[in-house]
């Protein structure tokens, strides 16, 4: 798994390396398309033939539009525009030699620029940080003797505690990395492959406060060493 996880490492680095250069440069006015656009070109540019999620390489969501879920088959970017105080959902899935990379992070604007967590909106700060509180339960609760199907109700039933809502058309939480889309095994109700069975998998809330107007999301991709969970 060593080489093999080199070349996962590599890949989602590029991911990671996309959202730092996006943060720079995204800037109120700017459309879905226009993001969307910019990052394709930077992952390109750094090497990244291609993208394992139906050809597309950033599903990127503005504003209100950011609680919209659906399949790839069916996404396109819009020319929907950032306003000054905003956010904005990018999920991003480079490939290169078949390995995958898989990331995605919901960005805050402030007087029309990306700003850090702590933004003077309390509705997005909020959203941030319930998708960190659950990341943080899901390093604490996951073992690789669990089936997806354990996780997936453990960790709704904390959305719910936390006055959010699961978003994701499908329900799930995320899914194992694989070489082809259609074996992906995913975070949901009646899946009970155990995550010691996979090499790598996801963790990608896609939530919304109840009676809430915007959607968050915050996606890694997690393996375990020796028992141990650790980010890719």
């Amino acid at each position: 798994m060593n080489k093999e996880l080199e070349n996962y490492k590599k890949v989602q680095r590029t991911a990671k390396d996309t959202i730092v250069y996006l943060r720079k440069v995204i800037k109120s006015g700017m459309t879905e398309r226009e993001i969307a656009g910019m990052a394709e070109k930077y992952m390109k540019e750094h090497g990244v033939p291609k993208f394992w999620y139906y050809g597309i390489g950033a599903f990127v969501l503005v504003g209100k539009r950011t609680t919209i879920s659906i399949s790839g088959r069916e996404y396109a970017p819009t020319d929907e525009a950032l306003q000054d105080s905003d956010i904005v959902s990018i999920d991003l899935s480079p490939e290169i030699d078949s390995y995958w990379g898989d990331f995605a992070r919901t960005l805050t604007l402030e007087n029309g620029v990306v700003v850090g967590e702590n933004s003077t909106n309390e509705e997005f700060n909020e959203g941030w940080k319930v998708e960190n509180a659950l990341h943080k339960e899901f390093t604490r609760i996951v073992k690789p003797e669990m089936a997806f199907q354990e996780v997936y109700h453990l960790l709704n039933k904390k959305i719910t505690e936390l006055g959010y809502e699961n978003l994701d058309f499908n329900g799930n939480l995320g899914h194992s990395i694989e070489k082809n889309k259609d074996d992906r095994k995913y975070f949901e109700k009646g899946e009970e492959t155990l995550l010691k069975d996979v090499a790598l998998f996801t963790f990608e809330p896609h939530n919304r406060k109840k009676g809430g107007e915007y959607g968050y999301k915050r996606e890694n991709i997690y393996y375990f060493e020796c028992e141990n969970l650790e980010v890719l």
